[in-house]
């Protein structure tokens, strides 16, 4: 009886060790995740990025604890706030915009940063295949989708002749900026379309350049992706009905807010597809090794209660290509 009792013993030691063991371990497996955001205007962004880490498995409180961080439009909070998410030992960055990318990186050179818009080459990845750095994630254009947006533009409302182009100096990188530009100039040049280039560093630049544009009696708009722009959809869509400009958008959020028409990707499948950069780190891989993804899919929306407003008709041929057509 002593022996058996003394047997069991370390069985049931050896059972709580364990037990105990088990239960580290499942602690330890709970992620810190840090979300660093310029502005949390759309909260449909960070949304869709808590939806696909969902998909993946994760779950917020229970294996992944997520430690936000907003700058509120101040770009100046942006480097204290990325060094609070480095203190708090995040084992990941996630940064919706280009300037929050940036701030983090300044911040550490070690903790995996994945950026919603990389602009490459730049000082957060060397290249699309070798990111090189702790950088890595999802373009957020492609330099070329800007003279596709004239082109429909001109499609959209045949006739034009002047188009202002609306771009924020600094937004990006200074190789991509400048490749934008060229882009759209050399579109305009091949559409028999004079440009007006119009520059808005800030919101408050908004009225002035809507103001430049009526002097120079432009016929339409074009804005230029800027994480700025995105930010202030609501506001540009109202200065252009009040303008009665007829205008194209790189992204559908404008078109769901009022604009007449939109070529771009779905920053919403963006932010989604960022989650699962998150969990390739997560699981051990470097970010320097992680190829950023390009966008391949555009979507072409339309408001024909815009074009209504704006005494439009929107040709047919355009229309049978729109992914989306809103009409009401």
């Amino acid at each position: 009886m002593g022996l058996r009792f003394a047997f069991t013993i370390p069985l049931l030691l050896g059972g709580l060790c364990n037990a105990v063991t088990a239960e580290a371990q499942q602690a330890a497996k709970v992620a810190r995740v840090g979300w660093l955001a310029r502005t949390d205007v759309d909260p449909a962004t960070r949304e869709a990025f808590l939806q696909g880490l969902r998909d993946l498995g994760y779950v917020e409180g229970r294996n992944v604890v997520i430690e936000y961080r907003d700058a509120e439009g101040r770009l100046e909070r942006l480097p204290a706030l990325a060094a609070e998410l480095v203190a708090t030992k995040v084992d990941v960055i996630v940064a919706p915009s280009t300037v929050a990318a940036i701030a983090a990186k300044q911040a550490t050179s070690t903790v995996p940063i994945v950026s919603v818009t990389v602009p490459v080459p730049s000082t957060l990845a060397a290249s699309l295949a070798q990111p090189g750095g702790n950088v890595t994630g999802l373009a957020f254009f492609s330099p070329e989708l800007v003279g596709k947006c004239l082109e429909l533009l001109t499609q959209a409302v045949p006739g034009l002749s002047r188009v202002a182009a609306l771009w924020q100096p600094g937004g990006h990188g200074e190789r991509t900026e400048k490749d934008m530009l060229k882009r759209v100039e050399v579109a305009a040049q091949a559409l028999a379309v004079r440009l007006q280039f119009v520059e808005a560093r800030s919101p408050e630049d908004f009225g002035r350049a809507f103001s430049e544009m009526t002097r120079a009696r432009a016929d339409a708009l074009t804005v230029l992706p800027s994480n700025m722009f995105f930010g202030e959809q609501r506001r540009l869509v109202d200065l252009a009905a009040k303008r009665r400009l007829p205008a194209v958008y790189p992204w559908r959020e404008f078109v769901d807010a009022g604009g007449l028409v939109s070529y771009g990707l779905n920053v919403a499948d963006l932010h989604r597809r960022a989650a699962v950069y998150v969990d390739k780190i997560l699981k051990g891989a470097k970010p320097a090794n992680l190829p950023v993804e390009q966008p391949t899919k555009f979507e072409l929306l339309i408001n024909l209660k815009t074009a209504k407003a704006l005494g439009l008709t929107i040709p047919q041929s355009v229309l049978a290509r729109a992914d989306q057509v809103i009409e009401k």
